[in-house]
């Protein structure tokens, strides 16, 4: 988050990976994917705390 100048921008960014992620997520197995969605989730909460 700290990258991008506007919130805007980190917005966008933000919508623009959720598709990709979504379209790709099939190439991932479900435990791998559950680990790293897990993981992603911490570090936005210790982000954001």
């Amino acid at each position: 988050m700290l990258r991008f100048r506007q919130m805007r921008t980190l917005q966008k960014f933000a919508s623009v990976h959720a598709n990709v992620h979504n379209h790709l997520r099939h190439l991932v197995d479900r435990q791998t994917y559950k680990q790293r969605r897990s993981a992603a989730l911490a570090e936005w909460q210790a982000l954001a705390s």
